[in-house]
């Protein structure tokens, strides 16, 4: 594995206006990732971690903006790309996989022609040649009779099948960096795990890199190399995923991972109650950066003690 970094995050801030002021959603957060390496951000809803993959990729809603830091992919800057080699690159060399799929999709399309249409836009493919490979795209992430499957639209598959669609949209053009923002939100547990599987061993096979971002601590421990742990648009700890699991850090981390269930334990027989990280982020302005996750560490007892 090459030691250059093939995307390098460098003191990221994003802000969003309000009136003559502007409230940092992401605040200076540095992180960096390895050709091939998966590397997972996780949080809490509202940590930032879908907006720093926005961000990334290029795709922040007005009036958000980033105000401040680099984002280099292959050593050049996204940020000061111009709007129409972004979106070449975008789709191309780095991907995304949405938490929704339904919303993703086209629903006036069918999903054969939004797959083509990734060999159209990057690869300058015809459409007959396209249509092609769009099957050989759906029959990668096994979707069952995939020659038929193209003429279907979104809202004629399921949840899965759909998240499978989004997968092969994203890795048509075997990208360099995919982004997997909670790939499995509302799937059943076993059609997450199939998912998961399937990006894990394509990503794998193909050489690309991934972003997984995820509130859930075991999708990182079982997809991720290396973890960014986000808190209030920060990066609090960053570590070797084994190394964190084993003896995290910061008090938040040793939070997110004390409210995990464990099998065996105590919780899952009946006796004492989950841990939990009292209440929600604090008003920011009202605190020291110091002192910005001190009043929400565990209140005395709260272990099921």
């Amino acid at each position: 594995m090459s030691t250059a970094p093939l995307l390098e995050v460098r003191n990221l801030t994003v802000a969003l206006p309000l009136g003559r002021q502007q409230r940092e959603i992401i605040r200076d957060i540095s992180f960096s990732i390895l050709p091939g390496e998966a590397y997972g951000l996780v949080g809490e809803s509202g940590s930032g971690k879908s907006v720093t993959s926005l961000a990334v990729i290029g795709l922040l809603k007005k009036p958000l903006a980033a105000t401040a830091g680099n984002i280099l992919f292959k050593g050049t800057d996204l940020r000061t790309l111009p709007a129409r080699a972004m979106r070449q690159l975008r789709g191309d060399r780095v991907t995304m996989i949405f938490q929704e799929p339904m919303t993703a999709l086209n629903p006036l399309s069918t999903v054969g022609r939004q797959i083509a249409e990734m060999f159209v836009l990057h690869q300058g493919k015809a459409w007959r040649e396209a249509n092609a490979l769009a099957i050989e795209a759906l029959a990668a992430v096994r979707v069952p009779a995939p020659d038929q499957r193209v003429h279907a639209y979104p809202h004629q598959m399921s949840g899965g099948m759909r998240q499978r669609v989004m997968i092969a949209i994203a890795l048509a053009c075997n990208p360099d960096l995919l982004i997997a923002d909670e790939p499995t939100t509302a799937l059943d547990v076993t059609v997450q795990a199939e998912v998961l599987k399937l990006i894990q061993e394509l990503c794998t096979a193909r050489g690309t890199a991934v972003l997984l971002i995820s509130h859930d601590l075991g999708v990182i421990a079982n997809m991720c190399q290396r973890v960014g742990v986000m808190y209030d648009g920060k990066i609090v700890e960053e570590r070797d995923t084994y190394e964190l699991f084993a003896d995290p850090w910061h008090d938040y981390s040793r939070g997110l991972l004390g409210a995990l269930p464990r099998l065996g334990s105590r919780q899952l027989r009946g006796r004492g109650r989950l841990v939990d990280i009292d209440a929600v982020i604090a008003d920011r302005s009202r605190l020291t950066e110091n002192l910005f996750f001190e009043p929400r560490k565990q209140r005395p007892g709260a272990d099921g003690a």
